[in-house]
């Protein structure tokens, strides 16, 4: 006999147990169907185990530099052992809490593939579900008042670069390496990209990066993405750019071969290993959207400003409603369908308000629009710029290449856009992202006082910087 809930979420990533949560304290009887871990992508594939790998990297290459510092060290040896053991540690831990926030919530979890029902005898509305379970037991029917598709992605392949975990990966198998490669091909300069070539190189791996655009980082703004680049090439990374993979090329024996098309004429690649990281694809196939009324665009469902598909009782979110691909916009938009869904009236989001980051070596980190963007929707703007290299915490960290811009409208003052490469900007764009939210202008963000010596600092300076009244530049 099938079971009556208020919610149930297709997918347990952050997204979709957010969602859960939210529902649950609004009242909600909420179940969350997942065919793998709680906790999804980000969780156990994404945000926080590379994270972890990127720390370790850091710490690997600070450990190197420690004579800078005054510290006599005779030699410093990477375990990578350690290291996988260390990153798999937090991602457990992380695990068992989500776990524990699903039972503090009283929400039931059913571990198998999800899939949407249309019209039947359960329901004359699409939306019941059905329960597949790896073991073969019959299937499990939920009838649910409301559904959240919240599957996630997964990464994009190129065809003729087929992964097949042991010389062509992804970010997946990536992550599962018993070993590091003695060099390595990254095939996509965006996000991921970027940050496995920063991480890579700190443990000591020769990386290439083969990017189409004539950008890397190609999101980001310009003067970020050339700062980027050339910090990076101080490690030893080498970029070509404006190349194609030709995909029929690859060749894979105890190495991978491959060719790419720069400027019309063909140039050889060879290494140990190749990391496709090309963005990511929408998990919305074999779902039964096909027995619903909801509508889809290159495999991401289509919703309006609240997350309701073409099937109003059915949301989306995260993921496979493209966009941002962020694991803190996907919560986010999980509390907007179920604050919607339980009539709370909330905001739309206004995605220029929601920070992106990047985790290499420099960090990246920005909010709102580029210079680029703004001046193509025709603002008149102006633009202050302050380097790390005149904020005293910086030197004294040991870390001072870099820089923030902030844009602003020259007509009102509205802050436009705040844009950050250097040390631990991934924590300080949040104070921007505030200053969006509140509709601050740079004046605001100058007379905001700033502790001496702190890296916040660098906020101040570049508000300042706008009317070309900085005191330390």
């Amino acid at each position: 006999m099938a079971k009556d809930y208020d919610l149930v979420v297709l997918g347990g990533g952050t997204g979709g147990y957010v969602a859960a949560i939210r529902a649950s304290q609004l009242g909600m009887q909420v179940a969350i169907v997942e065919k793998g871990d709680l906790g999804g992508t980000c969780l156990h594939r994404g945000c926080i185990p590379s994270k972890a790998l990127l720390r370790s990297a850091e710490v690997f290459r600070q450990t190197k530099e420690a004579d800078s510092y005054g510290i006599d060290i005779n030699e410093s040896t990477l375990n990578f052992t350690k290291v996988q053991e260390r990153k798999q540690s937090i991602v457990n831990t992380l695990h068992q809490g989500v776990q524990g926030l699903m039972k503090k919530g009283k929400i039931d979890v059913f571990e198998g593939f999800g899939r949407i029902l249309g019209p039947s005898i359960f329901s004359p509305m699409a939306g019941t579900i059905s329960i597949e379970y790896a073991n073969g037991d019959e299937n499990t029917m939920i009838v649910p008042k409301n559904v959240i598709i919240a599957t996630g992605s997964s990464p994009k392949s190129l065809p003729g670069l087929e992964i097949d975990g042991t010389y062509v990966m992804s970010s997946d198998e990536a992550l599962q390496m018993d070993e590091l490669p003695g060099n390595i091909i990254i095939v996509g300069g965006g996000v991921i990209g970027i940050e496995w070539a920063s991480m890579l190189a700190d443990f000591g791996v020769e990386v290439t990066v083969i990017e189409y655009m004539n950008q890397i980082l190609p999101t980001e703004d310009e003067s970020i993405a050339k700062e980027v680049e050339k910090l990076l090439k101080k490690k030893g990374i080498t970029f070509v750019k404006n190349a194609k993979v030709l995909a029929d090329t690859l060749k894979t024996t105890d190495h991978v071969t491959i060719n790419a098309q720069i400027d019309d004429e063909n140039e050889t690649f060879k290494a140990e290993k190749m990391l496709v990281s090309i963005g990511r694809e929408a998990n919305s196939a074999n779902i039964g959207i096909n027995n619903t009324e909801i509508v889809t665009e290159k495999g991401f469902i289509q919703t309006n400003n609240y997350f309701q598909t073409k099937e109003s009782h059915i949301y989306a979110i995260g993921d496979v409603i493209g966009g941002m691909q962020l694991a803190h916009v996907a919560s986010h938009e999980g509390i907007v369908a179920v604050e919607h869904m339980a009539n709370e009236n909330p905001l739309p989001i206004d995605y220029e308000n929601i920070p992106t980051c990047v985790y290499s070596n420099p960090e990246v980190a920005s909010v709102g629009l580029t210079e680029k963007q703004a001046k193509e929707k025709g603002f008149e703007i102006k633009i202050g710029k302050f380097p790390f290299k005149a904020i005293g915490k910086a030197l004294v960290h040991g870390e001072s290449d870099g820089f923030v811009k902030i844009i602003a409208d020259k007509n009102n003052e509205d802050l436009l856009g705040v844009h950050m490469v250097g040390p631990h900007v991934t924590d300080m764009i949040s104070e921007a992202g505030l200053a969006k939210v509140l509709d601050a202008t740079p004046w605001e963000i100058s007379h905001t006082i700033h502790p001496h010596p702190s890296l916040s600092e660098i906020m101040g300076e570049a508000a300042l910087a706008v009317e070309g009244k900085q005191i330390h530049g």
